[in-house]
C-alpha cells in the first residue's frame, strides 16, 4: 500500500492525467442518471462521475472503455487487441451487473450468458457525455444495476448549424475518422454522426505473433418536431457493424494461440418518444418505445464458411414516466414498462417479459438539504415479482461542503440463456444486492480546488453461477440436474466488497487543470466452496489516475494521464496471479485558427507489458495524430 501511495504522489508531481473537472458554480452540472429526471448534481446522494464532450477530445479517445478505466471505482478487461471482448465491472461488481443505456435504451445483450454489455464497440465517435453512477440503482433502471449505470448520451441538436469532424492516422495502421452535423431551425432540430475504424490491431493471444485486425463503421441520429410549445416528437438511432479477428485454443494443444477465427457483430438501437410538459414544467410526461437488437456471429474457417456460432438477442420496452413538482420542495417521479426479450443460438429460442412500476419522491426540506426515496416493483414472467427500495441524501453546504449518504438495492434477472439453454434452470430465482455509501466533498481557494472521498459496502446474493453435477443429482427425480450430466445454472454464489474513492480536482491557474483519484476496493467471495474468503477474479484492489492539461496562451494544450492498476487474480481460485501496472501517456493539440486543429498522442509511454486476462496481449507503445475541424 505504501509502495502505491508513493508511485501515485510522484505521478501526480512529475506526469499529468485527467478525470473531470472542477464544475463551474454559476453552472451547476445536471446529470439524469441518478432518478432518470434531470438533476443538479449538488441534490444527489450517489457517487456519479461525469465525462463530457470536451474531455473525450481533450483526451483524444477513441475506445470509450479506455476512458471508463481511468475514473473512480471502475476496472476493464479486456481479451487483447481493439475490439475483443471488453468487459467494464462497477465497485468489484460482475461486469455482467453493470446496466449500459445509450439514448435512453438499455442496451446489454439479451443473446450473451450473463446479459452483459460487450464495450469492444463502443467507439467515442458520436459520444456527447458520459454519466457513471456507481452503486445498485434499480429503483428508477430495474434489472441489472446492481454494480451501477453507464448512461451514454449523444449529442442534443442546438440552435443554427454546428459540424464537426477529425481524422486521425497512428500504429498499426489504424485509421480513426468521424464527421458529425447538427442543427435547429424553428420545431425541427436533428444531428447526425457517422465514424470509421479500421486497425491491423495486435495478437489477441500473448504468445501470438499474428495481429489481429479490427474494423466498425457506425453511425447515430437524432430528430426532434415541437408540435406545440413543450409537446413533441423524439426519435434516436444507433448502428454499428464490426468484424475482429480473434484468436482460439485449436488442437492438439487447446491452449489460446493464433487462429483464423473472427466475428461479426451488428448493433442496432432505436428511441421513439412523445413528450407533453404541462403546467409551466411541473408537469412533464414521456412516452416511448425503445428497441436494441444485437446480432453476434462468430467464423472459425478451418471448420468451413458457415458461422461456428449465432447470437440473436432482441428486447423491446414500452415506457411511461411522469414527473410532477406540485411544490417547489417536493418532486415526484413514477413511471410504469413492459420490456419483451428474445434470443437464438441456432439450438435455443426463448423468450420472457417483465412489468414493471416505480416511484421516487424528491423532497427538499431546506434549501441545501435535498431527500430522495424510491420503490419499485418488477413482475418477470418467469421468476415472479421482486421489489425494490432506494434511499439517498446530499447536504450541499454554502461553505463549498457536500455530504451525501446512499442506500441502494440492485437485482438481476436471470438472463434467457441461464433459463432456456442447455444447460438452463427454470427456477432461478434473481440475484440480488444490497449496498450503502457515504461520502463528502470539499470546495476551497475559491473553487479552484476541490477534494472527496466516500466509503461503500455492497453485499451480493443469490449470483447466479454454473455448477457441476455429481452422477447421483443426475439420476435424482426432480432435482434440478435430473438429466444434466454436463452441469447446470443455480444461485450458488454470493460476494462482498467494500471500499474508498479519493477523488482530486485543481485549477490553480485558468490555464492549468490537474486531476486525480484513488480507489480501494476490497472484494470477497463468499459462496461455499474451496473458493471462500478469496479475491473475486480480474478485481484488483488498488486503482489510480492522475491527469493533467495545460494550455499556453498562443493556444497549444499540452497534457497526460498515468493509471495504476493493482496485483489482482485470474479465476475464482486465486492460483493465477496478474502483475500490477503503470500505463502513462502524453498528448498536445495546437489549433489552427478558429476551424481546424491538429493532434498528437503516444499511449503506454514506457512500453509496459502487462495483462488483465492471463494469455491475452495488450498494447505497448503505440503513437497517433490526426486533425480536427469545428464549424459553428
Amino acid at each position: 500500500m505504501t509502495k502505491f501511495f508513493l508511485l501515485l504522489s510522484a505521478a501526480a508531481i512529475a506526469s499529468p492525467a485527467y478525470a473531470q473537472d472542477i464544475p463551474d458554480p454559476d453552472a451547476p452540472e445536471v446529470v439524469v442518471t441518478a432518478t432518470r429526471a434531470a438533476q443538479p448534481l449538488s441534490e444527489i446522494g450517489q457517487a456519479v462521475t461525469v465525462i463530457d464532450r470536451a474531455e473525450i477530445e481533450r483526451r483524444q479517445t477513441t475506445v470509450v472503455s479506455d476512458l471508463l478505466a481511468t475514473t473512480p471505482g471502475v476496472t476493464v478487461t479486456r481479451n487483447g487487441t481493439v475490439g475483443a471482448l471488453t468487459s467494464v465491472r462497477i465497485r468489484g461488481a460482475e461486469a455482467d451487473q453493470t446496466l449500459v443505456v445509450i439514448d435512453g435504451v438499455r442496451v446489454n445483450d439479451p443473446s450473451s450468458t450473463g446479459g452483459g454489455f460487450n464495450f469492444g464497440n463502443l467507439l467515442s465517435s458520436s459520444v456527447e457525455r458520459i454519466e457513471i453512477l456507481r452503486g445498485p440503482n434499480s429503483v428508477p433502471w430495474g434489472s441489472q444495476a446492481i454494480g451501477g449505470v453507464i448512461n451514454i448520451i449523444t449529442a442534443a441538436p442546438t440552435e443554427g448549424v454546428q459540424a464537426r469532424a477529425n481524422a486521425e492516422y497512428g500504429y498499426a495502421d489504424s485509421v480513426f475518422a468521424s464527421a458529425g452535423v447538427s442543427g435547429k431551425s424553428g420545431p425541427v432540430s436533428g444531428s447526425l454522426t457517422g465514424g470509421y475504424l479500421r486497425t491491423d490491431g495486435i495478437s489477441s493471444a500473448a504468445s501470438g505473433t499474428e495481429r489481429d485486425g479490427y474494423r466498425q463503421y457506425g453511425a447515430t441520429g437524432r430528430v426532434g418536431v415541437e408540435f406545440a410549445p413543450g409537446i413533441g416528437l423524439d426519435l434516436r438511432g444507433y448502428f454499428a457493424d464490426s468484424r475482429v479477428a480473434i484468436d482460439g485454443f485449436p488442437a492438439p494443444d487447446y491452449v489460446l494461440a493464433d487462429t483464423a477465427e473472427y466475428s461479426k457483430t451488428r448493433e442496432a438501437y432505436g428511441y421513439a418518444g412523445l413528450h407533453a410538459n404541462f403546467a409551466d414544467g411541473r408537469f412533464n410526461n414521456r412516452v416511448a418505445f425503445t428497441i436494441a437488437d444485437i446480432n453476434r456471429d462468430n467464423y472459425d474457417p478451418s471448420f468451413g464458411s458457415d458461422p461456428s456460432f449465432i447470437g440473436r438477442g432482441r428486447s423491446e420496452r414500452y415506457e411511461y414516466q411522469g414527473d410532477f413538482r406540485p411544490l417547489d420542495q417536493v418532486r415526484v417521479v413514477a413511471g410504469v414498462e413492459r420490456e419483451n426479450s428474445r434470443f437464438n443460438d441456432g439450438v435455443t429460442f426463448a423468450d420472457t417479459g417483465i412489468t414493471s412500476v416505480y416511484g421516487q419522491l424528491i423532497v427538499k426540506p431546506l434549501e441545501v438539504l435535498t431527500v430522495t426515496g424510491g420503490i419499485r416493483n418488477d413482475d418477470h414472467d418467469d421468476f415472479g415479482s421482486r421489489t425494490t427500495f432506494g434511499a439517498n441524501a446530499a447536504l450541499a453546504l454554502r461553505t463549498g461542503t457536500t455530504v451525501r449518504a446512499s442506500y441502494g438495492e440492485g437485482f438481476k434477472a436471470p438472463t434467457l440463456y441461464q433459463l432456456f439453454s442447455e444447460y438452463g434452470n427454470g427456477f432461478l430465482a434473481p440475484e440480488t444486492a444490497r449496498n450503502f455509501d457515504i461520502g463528502a466533498e470539499q470546495a476551497f481557494l475559491g473553487n479552484r480546488a476541490r477534494v472527496g472521498v466516500t466509503y461503500f459496502n455492497r453485499r451480493t446474493r443469490n449470483q447466479i453461477d454454473f455448477r457441476n453435477c455429481s452422477p447421483t443429482e443426475v439420476t435424482t427425480l426432480n432435482s434440478i440436474c435430473a438429466n444434466r450430466p454436463f452441469g447446470v445454472y443455480d444461485n450458488v454464489a454470493r460476494a462482498e466488497a467494500d471500499g474508498v474513492e479519493f477523488t482530486l480536482a485543481l485549477r490553480p491557474v485558468d490555464a492549468l487543470t490537474m486531476t486525480a483519484n484513488y480507489s480501494y476496493i476490497d472484494t470477497e467471495n463468499r459462496s461455499i466452496g474451496d473458493n471462500f474468503g478469496n479475491d473475486l477474479a480480474r478485481r484488483p484492489r488498488q486503482t489510480a489516475s492522475v491527469d493533467a492539461d495545460y494550455r499556453f496562451a498562443f493556444g497549444l494544450s499540452v497534457g497526460g494521464t498515468v493509471t495504476m492498476v493493482g496485483d489482482s487474480f485470474d479465476e475464482a481460485s486465486n492460483t493465477t496471479r496478474l502483475d500490477g501496472y503503470a500505463l502513462a501517456g502524453v498528448r498536445a493539440e495546437l489549433p489552427i485558427g478558429e476551424r481546424f486543429a491538429v493532434y498528437g498522442r503516444v499511449d503506454n509511454l514506457t512500453d509496459s507489458r502487462y495483462e488483465t486476462i492471463a494469455g491475452y496481449g495488450n498494447y505497448g507503445r503505440a503513437a497517433y495524430g490526426g486533425v480536427r475541424l469545428r464549424l459553428k
